[in-house]
């Protein structure tokens, strides 16, 4: 894999820790496999994802701090097409010229976007906890814009994010990330995503598509899957039980084996 002059040293020949672009992010299992793109949801990091989809094997993954969050510089965006042109930057500083994007709530979006001004680039997509349309509680947008209020944008977040079987340390351990995320970054992502809207577009997407939605997704309920499976053209859904929109984390091992089967189905 050529590396980015702004990349640093390895840590193993598997494991690089790099910046490029004034995105920090990690790569697994370089070599010529074929690249995947994970993207985070608001407020979240390249922790979001748990460890079975960042190091799922045979592919190499590229897990990503959204500017302004985790490790990376910036201040963050308030449109998700501020974010999908800084993410197409970031292919280019790596020198990558396609990748499955795979996005969750937020990213999700980024992801959509990117397919539709950029399909060159978009080998497929996964989009989990998604919509065509991401409509935000108001109080999520009003909390989250003051210091005083954001720890209680970031409970309703936790509360609503989650089907009630899902283990308390996951959340605990959700809560705090998210509490770790400036106020501004945390307010603007709920901007982006609050105007973000592509539903008279999404039949324009015609790449191999995924759509993974838990069975108790309070933010982006099953019927919004469904609505993306039924208007992409080559598009599945899979809903797992029991899960909620954190559903990468509360069935870490059953999405990671989900999108395994889906890459496999990718010409590369």
């Amino acid at each position: 894999m050529k590396m980015p002059p702004s990349a640093s040293v390895s840590v193993s020949n598997t494991f690089y820790m790099p910046i490029a672009n004034s995105i920090y992010y990690l790569v697994y299992q370089t070599g010529e496999k074929l690249p995947v793109v994970l993207l985070h949801s608001a407020g979240g990091s390249l922790l979001s994802w748990p460890a079975e989809i960042r190091r799922l094997a045979g592919y190499r993954i590229y897990a990503l701090d959204l500017p302004g969050h985790g490790k990376s510089g910036g201040q963050g965006y308030q449109s998700i097409s501020s974010y999908a042109d800084v993410v197409m930057e970031w292919l280019d500083a790596v020198g990558l010229s396609r990748a499955v994007f795979v996005g969750h709530s937020m990213g999700s979006a980024i992801v959509q976007m990117l397919a539709l001004d950029h399909p060159g680039h978009v080998l497929g997509l996964v989009l989990i906890g998604s919509a065509a349309s991401l409509p935000v509680n108001p109080m999520l947008i009003n909390e989250s814009a003051n210091q005083t209020t954001f720890n209680k944008a970031v409970e309703k977040v936790v509360s609503w994010s989650f089907s009630p079987q899902t283990p308390q340390n996951i959340k605990t351990l959700v809560a705090k990330r998210l509490a770790e995320a400036r106020p501004s970054v945390l307010h603007g992502d709920f901007l982006a995503c609050d105007t973000f809207n592509v539903t008279n577009r999404i039949h324009e997407i015609h790449q191999p598509t995924l759509v993974i939605c838990g069975s108790q997704d309070k933010m982006t309920p099953v019927r919004n899957a469904y609505f993306l499976a039924d208007n992409l053209p080559a598009a599945r859904v899979e809903i797992i039980p029991g899960a909620g929109h954190m559903v990468m984390l509360e069935r870490s091992q059953e999405v990671a084996a989900s999108l395994a089967q889906f890459f496999r189905q990718i010409p590369y």
